[in-house]
């Protein structure tokens, strides 16, 4: 190697710098808030965005739909673990993780989804992507057929997988059965898609899906993340609520939004958990979740198994929330989910109505921005819960309604 070779050398610190540069720049730089939410009066918590110590704020952005990481079950539940058994799981789940609080968990979410069996994972981001990357790699010149509005978790495991991939138009079921047509009958086939799309607010015609499923001679991957807990007699999902769960081959979920604590799950036939349980890196290699988050999830699956008051509070609160934004002129994305979008269409407009929110009215919902939807699709998606009342939500739509003013923003047509 000759001296002058010696000399071209690469400068990392520019690089990165670069990187986040180049963010700023396109207005989607992702600014984190500082808060703490107020144990038992949730939406309230209290910011700390400066130097004159926390500031009380409204929060409206949060997954946790239901606020069960604030009912008195749940949390007793957390503090009776965590007497009983200690902190930490102990490692992963073939070592000394696999507490009987998970298998307890896992029997009770297999029978929310009437299932022979459910495994949890970390996160609801894990359980997608170890599970496509596993079943995609056990089936041999397996294709899948992906939902172009899949959530990241799923794309990346689908990715990981290393098989074909076909995607089909959002919720077009004439595109996804012409690609299935169009595929040799011998291939192992998987169709991924969601049931509630949490950035637009609709849902997949599942049972429609599932009779393409049957047609072509396909397995289904249904993530209900932003369903279990919100819809279904029991908090089984869309799935339940259409009675189509059966027709399912594996149901996946999350722990940390409507059941308002952490982890991930599956629920599918004894045969195919055991098959992701044995196979998956992403569930083997990993510390098992804290027997203390796992009693919390347990009690809130059973409550909301028995309760519809929280589910019913909720839909009422989104309901009212998209009639006062409709009524007012702003530009809400109606759909009939709990989710309620404000398309802005800007990332940097997007941020400033966020930041001016949070500034001038202790209102917290953060923007939206690409690549979690597409660019020039950048918006606000707030999230009311069964404890936002009526007065909050006409105080917030007269502030976006004042701060539309302010900018010059476009109201709805």
């Amino acid at each position: 190697m000759n001296s002058e070779s010696m000399d071209v050398r690469v400068d990392y610190s520019r690089v990165f710098t670069q990187a986040i540069d180049r963010l700023h720049a396109e207005g989607r730089y992702r600014v984190f808030i500082d808060i703490l939410r107020n144990k038992g009066s949730f939406p309230n918590a209290r910011c700390f965005a400066g130097h004159n110590g926390p500031k009380p704020i409204t929060v409206w952005c949060s997954n946790d739909y239901l606020a069960m990481g604030q009912h008195p079950k749940v949390i007793a539940a957390m503090e009776e673990a965590l007497h009983d058994v200690g902190a930490g799981s102990g490692g992963t789940r073939n070592i000394g993780g696999n507490t009987h609080y998970h298998v307890d968990l896992e029997g009770e979410l297999a029978d929310l989804h009437d299932k022979e069996a459910a495994l949890l994972f970390t996160s609801g981001y894990v359980s997608n992507e170890a599970t496509l990357a596993t079943l995609a790699k056990i089936l041999p010149g397996c294709v899948i057929f992906s939902d172009e509005l899949n959530h990241a978790s799923m794309i990346a495991g689908i990715r990981n997988s290393g098989c074909e991939k076909r995607v089909f138009r959002h919720n077009d079921l004439a595109h996804l059965e012409a690609l299935l047509a169009a595929e040799d009958p011998s291939v192992p086939k998987l169709i991924a898609f969601e049931s509630v799309y949490s950035m637009e607010g609709d849902v997949a015609p599942i049972a429609a899906i599932c009779d393409l499923a049957d047609r072509y001679n396909a397995l289904t991957y249904l993530d209900e993340v932003h369903a279990v807990g919100m819809y279904g007699a029991r908090g089984g999902g869309i799935s339940e609520r259409e009675g189509v769960a059966d027709r399912l081959t594996i149901i996946e979920g999350t722990l940390g939004k409507a059941f308002g604590v952490m982890g991930g799950y599956i629920a599918a036939s004894r045969t195919i958990i055991d098959v992701i349980r044995s196979y998956a890196p992403g569930f083997i290699f990993t510390t098992s979740l804290s027997p203390v988050l796992v009693a919390g999830v347990l009690a809130s699956v059973r409550h909301l198994k028995g309760s519809s008051a929280e589910r019913e509070g909720q839909q009422a609160s989104a309901a009212l929330l998209k009639g006062m934004f409709a009524e007012a002129g702003l530009p809400v994305m109606i759909g009939d989910t709990h989710i309620v979008p404000l398309m802005v269409g800007d990332p940097v407009k997007a941020k400033k109505i966020s930041d001016v929110l949070l500034a001038e009215y202790g209102v917290y919902v953060q923007p939206i921005n690409y690549p979690t939807v597409p660019r020039g699709t950048e918006r606000l998606r707030f999230t009311p819960g069964p404890a936002h009342t009526p007065a909050m939500m006409r105080e917030l739509t007269d502030a976006l309604v004042e701060i539309w003013g302010r900018l010059a923003l476009r109201k709805a047509a």
